[in-house]
C-alpha cells in the first residue's frame, strides 16, 4: 500500500543524508523507521494492557507481594538460587 507522508525540508535532508551513509534508499530508511516505531508502540501497549489487567486482578482478589518480598526473591535469583516465585498473599 502506498502512503504519502509530508516531511519538512530538514527531516527530508536528514533522511537523505542517513540513507546515503547507510547505502540505502530514503524509502528503505522511512519504512524501517515506521516498522521500528510500530513494533515499539505495540510492545508499549501490550505492557500497558498487562499492567491494567494485573491491577484489575489485584482489585478483585487483593493478592500481592511486597517490594521487600520481591527484592528478596530477585536477590536469590541473582545468587544463582533457582528458587520458585514466592506465593502471593492478601
Amino acid at each position: 500500500m502506498a502512503i504519502s507522508v509530508e516531511l519538512d525540508e530538514d527531516l527530508k535532508c536528514r533522511v537523505r543524508r542517513l540513507a546515503g551513509v547507510r547505502h540505502r534508499s530514503a524509502h528503505w530508511i522511512m519504512r524501517e523507521a515506521i516498522r521500528d516505531y510500530v513494533e515499539r508502540e505495540e510492545k508499549r501497549e501490550a505492557f500497558t494492557q498487562d499492567a491494567l489487567h494485573a491491577w484489575e486482578a489485584y482489585q478483585e482478589n487483593k493478592l500481592h507481594l511486597t517490594q521487600a518480598e520481591a527484592d528478596a526473591w530477585l536477590a536469590k535469583l541473582e545468587e544463582g538460587d533457582d528458587t520458585e516465585f514466592p506465593r502471593c498473599h492478601v
